[in-house]
């Protein structure tokens, strides 16, 4: 693995639509095994999405405010493409199920192939196996509070309804 100068990075991407609990013992534990964490926040016009890029950037920067190891950022394009430019040393995935190990060996093996960066696939804490972005959204839909998916101290408008 490279490293970013002396320090290695690893780049977290995601839409982070919401960012939820789970996302964040991610990150707690990646700071556990690297230098620092980098959180891309992907910008796709495509995608529908219930929080604004803004919306989902400032409130993990908020969130991280008083962690200088976490750094967040936002990117068009291909994830591996942004990791090279951006200097980290790997991805970082998360996996909650068997479906998505596959899911995420199977990209793993193509950015090793095409970007030459290696991915480190880590397990979820197992309070956190059903949780999902899209899982909140949908409760938020409903108007049910998700507070306690979220991380403490982020601060996202739950107000909001598909």
């Amino acid at each position: 693995m490279k490293s970013n100068g002396n320090k290695r990075i690893a780049l977290f991407a995601g839409s982070f639509d919401p960012y939820t609990r789970g996302h964040h013992s991610l990150v707690l534990r990646a700071l556990d095994i690297f230098d620092g964490v980098l959180i891309a926040v992907g910008h796709n016009s495509e995608k529908r999405t219930m929080f604004t890029l803004h919306e989902r950037v400032s409130s993990i920067k908020a969130l991280y405010a008083n962690e200088p190891r976490v750094s967040v950022d936002t990117y068009d394009g291909l994830t591996v493409e942004y990791a090279q430019k951006a200097g980290a040393c790997c991805l970082l995935r998360g996996v909650r199920s068997v479906k998505d190990f596959e899911y995420e060996r199977d990209l793993a093996d193509i950015n090793r192939m095409v970007g030459n960066i290696e991915t480190l696939i880590m397990t979820t804490e197992p309070q956190y196996a059903a949780l999902s972005s899209s899982v909140v959204r949908e409760l938020l839909a409903y108007g049910k509070d998700v507070k306690a998916l979220l991380p403490e101290d982020y601060v996202i408008d739950t107000n909001k309804q598909e």
